[in-house]
């Protein structure tokens, strides 16, 4: 049973985007009005209810909630997610709005849509495809809840995505020109929903404090 969550969400002026608090943090999205929280049974739920088309120039997405990371060596992300329409995405290794990465979970195989159901690069300009495009698409239908899961790995610059515990070929990428960066959900140019997002950060040797020096024999 789904029920509305009566929750006071404070909108706060931060580089003309607005605030919102769930899965406990702070998303940054472009308009507060595009989107719901309410709750599936007992969890909360994040929707996007309205689609933006891209900005003029480059096309490159601009409808996702944005959070955080720390200066990750390996990052996870869990969720389950819902298409409302044919398509989510989720972004990793965001630097700014013209520099970024992002897997789109499609119900169109790459086979058949190059532009859906991949693995994207923004770096200045149009999004461009850095993975193959074969394989079933991420999604079997609309309206259904699916379990997705990103690992970004900041060092080797390996991103993969499975879909319900299944890899695809067509989720699978490699970038080393950006590394580790913010992370966000949502949309291409469509709807969905989200909830039980987990996000997992873990730091190699590089950020582990040196080790403490070896005492002199007595």
């Amino acid at each position: 049973m789904k029920l509305a969550l009566a929750l006071v969400v404070t909108a706060v002026a931060a580089n003309a985007a607005d605030t919102l608090e769930i899965f406990g943090r702070a998303w940054t999205v472009p308009a507060l009005a595009d989107w719901t929280i309410d709750r599936d049974d007992a969890a909360p739920v994040l929707r996007l209810n309205s689609s933006r088309g891209p900005l003029p120039g480059p096309r490159r997405p601009i409808q996702f909630a944005l959070t955080g990371a720390a200066d990750y060596e390996r990052l996870t992300v869990e969720a389950d997610a819902m298409p409302l329409g044919s398509s989510l995405l989720i972004v990793f290794a965001y630097r700014d709005e013209a520099h970024f990465d992002y897997a789109h979970l499609s119900t169109d195989p790459a086979s058949t849509q190059p532009v859906h159901n991949g693995i994207f690069h923004v770096y200045g300009g149009e999004r461009v495809r850095i993975s193959p495009e074969r394989g079933p698409a991420a999604f079997a239908a609309r309206g259904r809840w699916f379990h997705v899961k990103l690992t970004h790995d900041a060092r080797a610059g390996a991103a993969r995505v499975m879909v319900d515990g299944q890899t695809l070929p067509s989720l699978e990428a490699v970038d080393r020109s950006l590394g580790p960066g913010k992370l966000g959900i949502g949309s291409f140019d469509e709807t969905g929903a989200f909830k039980n997002v987990t996000i997992t950060v873990e730091s190699g040797p590089r950020s582990r404090p040196p080790a403490p020096p070896a005492q002199p024999p007595r």
